[in-house]
């Protein structure tokens, strides 16, 4: 009886190991990239929720074949700024993340459970939405990090657009644009530059055909960051664009295509998909102070975040002053010596999570210490304003503009220059 029950054992844990390594095997490495690797189930998921937002948008999309190449791509940027993220210590963590959750709720107007019902709903586990919330968080603020200090901006440009935007009215309008670029290698050869140059062609030629599909051609054809959204760059003025489209777009109409317009990545091609006039709005500006505590391997989360509620505190009784806190315990150089005060700033200029927070203070009050990016923060709100498009605002938004641009085209250069030096090698079927 006993060897009995010992052989049953014995091939009941057989059929369980040979049930387990044929599971296994349903996953497998389909690419390395440097230090890491791409699974093959990454590359069906990101595909399949192409297809499934393509199906949801009537969009068409290219073959399976050129769809799994540009998931590829995408997947191997991606796995590139992981890995960055990594070496520069850029986490984001369990707070953190929760509450951007809790954000994106709020804005569609649902409970946080809602929004988890949504997400089943559309075929994505709870899980994999936060794994991919979190990637996108790390990735965005790996990509911040690199290329803010790319980006330089001189008196003079600021200049010279005041007086386009005084000139030409250029804010006035906006281009809904969609885009393809034929891209080279970031040191081509001159055979480089003419094979892309004479596929940019042959693009255009089958755009300027009656019964073209621009997203079905940008998916299929281009290597720009928004190939799998159709190539749709939204709507942009001429300040926000990059130089290059700004300049080709002036004087187009809709349904419009622009190019090839040759830039250090390869060639672009331009399609204005629509364009609207721009009414000037009155925008809200916000003068804050905040104290900054940044946990480390000695200070805790859960210490750093105690820290501020005690001073919070230590201000409603009068004990403490907020400004005076900030020169001793704040970790933030820009704001520290000055008692912790930003400045007069459009909201929107500070990451998501500090944005949200100092839209929702009345004047004088205090928030609760709360988590972003940067750390543990403490603010206050000293007052707001609403904008009168005085001289010295309409410096700042010049210059905010000329940053926007300018950071789009770093980032694509950064991204590229990111591409080119890797080590990838896609493994064969």
């Amino acid at each position: 009886m006993n060897y009995t029950r010992v052989l049953s054992v014995f091939f009941g844990l057989f059929l369980s190991i040979s049930v387990s390594a044929q599971q296994q095997t349903l996953d497998k490495v389909a690419v390395i990239v440097d230090q890491g690797v791409i699974l093959e189930s990454e590359i069906n998921t990101l595909i399949a929720t192409v297809k499934s937002n393509a199906i949801r948008n009537n969009q068409q999309l290219p073959s399976d074949n050129i769809l799994r190449t540009q998931a590829i791509e995408r997947l191997i940027t991606q796995n590139l700024q992981m890995q960055m993220a990594e070496r520069m210590g850029i986490q984001i963590s369990d707070p953190q993340l929760e509450q951007t959750i809790s954000n994106i709720a709020r804005d569609q107007g649902m409970s946080i459970e809602g929004l988890r019902q949504g997400v089943i709903a559309d075929g994505m586990t709870y899980d994999s939405y936060r794994h991919h919330l979190r990637t996108e968080l790390i990735t965005g603020e790996v990509t911040r990090a690199n290329v803010r200090r790319r980006v330089y901006i001189t008196p003079q440009e600021v200049s010279s657009l005041l007086k386009l935007i005084d000139e030409q009215g250029a804010e006035q309008v906006e281009y809904q644009l969609g885009h393809i670029l034929v891209g080279f290698p970031s040191q081509p050869t001159q055979d480089d530059i003419d094979a892309a140059k004479d596929r940019a062609g042959k693009v255009l030629a089958l755009l300027q055909e009656e019964d073209s599909d621009f997203a079905k051609i940008a998916a299929t054809a281009s290597s720009g960051a928004k190939a799998l959204e159709g190539g749709d760059l939204g709507w942009m003025n001429i300040n926000s664009m990059p130089t290059l489209f700004a300049e080709a777009v002036q004087g187009s109409r809709k349904s419009d295509l622009i190019g090839p317009i040759r830039s250090g990545a390869g060639f672009h091609i331009l399609k204005i998909k629509d364009i609207r006039g721009l009414e000037i709005a009155e925008v809200k500006e916000v003068n804050a102070r905040h104290i900054l505590i940044k946990p480390t391997i000695i200070l805790s989360e859960e210490r750093a975040e105690q820290m501020l509620k005690e001073f919070r505190q230590q201000v409603i009784d009068g004990d403490s002053d907020f400004g005076e806190l900030a020169k001793e315990h704040s970790v933030d150089p820009g704001s520290a010596l000055k008692g912790g005060e930003l400045g007069w700033a459009d909201p929107s200029m500070y990451v998501p999570t500090f944005k949200d927070v100092v839209e929702s203070l009345e004047k004088d009050e205090l928030s609760q210490p709360f988590r972003s990016v940067h750390g543990w923060h403490l603010v206050q709100l000293i007052d707001s304003r609403v904008d009168d498009v005085t001289e010295k605002r309409k410096e700042e938004r010049a210059y905010q503009l000329l940053y926007k641009r300018k950071y789009a085209e770093e980032r694509d250069s950064w991204l590229k220059e990111m591409r080119d030096n890797a080590y990838v090698e896609v493994l064969a079927d």
